[in-house]
């Protein structure tokens, strides 16, 4: 018999003192133990007298000296025929206190337990309490739910529709006859009703800060609504190429969608909606950000997730909602999606914020870049001409027919063809002058 982080050995009840000691360091590390009076920390039994009073002495001393209270086993056994007080205990009720002060057991030791150790044992302790998403929204009932989005989503999911509070029991959105934060934030008909900052944010730039602003525009509704329009903003405010896939023309955006999406499903799933701001979509000259309130959860780093793929989850009702119609993966390999897509990624935590940077390719140089998706699939006539448009796009066609050294007429029918692509259109006026544009 040796001592470890669950068992404690005592000569005897002398040691009354040291023993409530570790009978709390013991609960904080591991929720239960036993601890014996007479046996020596090296193993040997030695036994003690032991009397009724015995019994109630150490009951008595548990009882004052640890808090929360804890109710333990204790009786007299006989170890290697001696007589020894054996006390068997258990408790959840996290954190406790022996004599006023927390310990935690390490090995076969009672260490004391700093402020900042104790901030942590309480904050897991009331995990479950602090989590936004399984938070009891006390203003909804089950009319604010949309029968019609709850539909959508189980068909998604491939599960059975079976009225809307049966439905919401099954997913766990309900406690206590009381609907959560989640199910209001996924299916209610008017979230912001509820949740101001159930809500989106975008704008574009004309350069690469925020002196000059091009558009703004803010959208509420249930986390579904505003991740399709985030992904759409994005989509319409970025260039959009494409490449020939047999006969069909394939758009090719110049950042990948895949990437983009998945950054913006994380932030809509990891954000702190304790917090009164929005997620936020700002597009730039030369990059896009998503950000979104709250920084990384539960002692993760920007290193841990780049290079371990693990994720910790701030909200993990609204996680299990996203992986039932799988939008989300379960083992973290979102950012290993997003930098196998857009490699140049960037991740930092500026403020109380987190954020994702893209990097927008079109601003590089015209025959690089954007331009190998843009003329994919063209010939190399279709390609020179495209990319010298691109370049003059006030040329004329007897111009471009005497630089590239083509005819007239190959040149005509060639533009022609871009424009019959969709990869260029004519603006403006023939006599005032017009241009190339797409």
């Amino acid at each position: 018999m040796e001592e470890n982080e669950t068992l404690e050995l005592k000569k005897s009840t002398s040691e009354l003192k040291e023993a409530i000691i570790s009978i709390a360091a013991i609960l904080n590390k591991h929720k239960e133990g036993k601890l014996i009076f007479g046996v020596k920390n090296n193993g040997k039994v030695t036994g003690q007298d032991i009397t009724e009073k015995t019994l109630r002495n150490v009951s008595k001393a548990i009882s004052d000296h640890i808090e929360p209270k804890v109710y333990p086993k204790i009786e007299k056994q006989k170890i290697n025929n001696n007589d020894c007080v054996v006390v068997e205990f258990n408790g959840g009720n996290i954190p406790y206190y022996a004599y006023g002060r927390a310990y935690k057991r390490v090995a076969d030791e009672d260490k004391l337990m700093s402020a900042k150790e104790l901030e942590k044992l309480i904050l897991e302790k009331n995990e479950d309490k602090l989590r936004w998403d399984s938070d009891i929204c006390k203003e909804a009932n089950i009319i604010d739910i949309s029968s019609k989005k709850l539909k959508i989503f189980l068909n998604k999911s491939d599960k059975k529709f079976d009225g809307v509070e049966k439905s919401l029991k099954k997913m766990s959105l309900i406690k206590n006859k009381k609907i959560l934060n989640a199910a209001v934030i996924l299916f209610g008909k008017n979230p912001e009703k509820f949740f101001p900052n159930a809500k989106l944010r975008c704008a574009v730039f004309a350069s690469e800060d925020t002196s000059a602003t091009i558009d703004m525009q803010d959208f509420y509704g249930d986390l579904f609504y505003l991740i399709g329009h985030a992904e759409n903003y994005i989509l319409k405010n970025i260039h959009i190429g494409m490449r020939l896939n047999g006969l069909y023309r394939v758009d090719v955006p110049e950042i990948s969608k895949e990437a983009f999406r998945e950054a913006i499903i994380n932030a809509f799933c990891h954000r702190d909606y304790w917090k009164y701001d929005s997620v936020n979509i700002a597009i730039f000259k030369d990059r896009i950000e998503i950000r979104n309130p709250g920084l990384l959860y539960d002692g993760l780093t920007i290193e841990k997730i780049k290079k371990e793929n693990v994720s910790e989850r701030r909200n993990e009702l609204i996680a299990q909602m996203f992986h039932e119609v799988h939008f989300v993966e379960k083992w973290g390999k979102g950012i290993s999606l997003i930098l196998s897509k857009e490699p140049e990624t960037e991740f930092k935590e500026i403020g109380t914020h987190f954020i994702t940077v893209f990097k927008r390719k079109w601003s590089e140089k015209v025959n690089g870049g954007l331009n190998e998706g843009l003329t994919e699939g063209l010939n190399e006539g279709l390609k020179t001409l495209f990319l010298f448009i691109k370049n003059n796009p006030s040329v004329k066609s007897k111009i471009a027919s005497e630089k590239l050294k083509r005819p007239i007429k190959t040149i005509e029918r060639q533009i022609k063809e871009l424009k019959d692509l969709n990869l260029i259109e004519r603006k403006g006026s023939r006599k005032t002058g017009g241009y190339w544009a797409k």
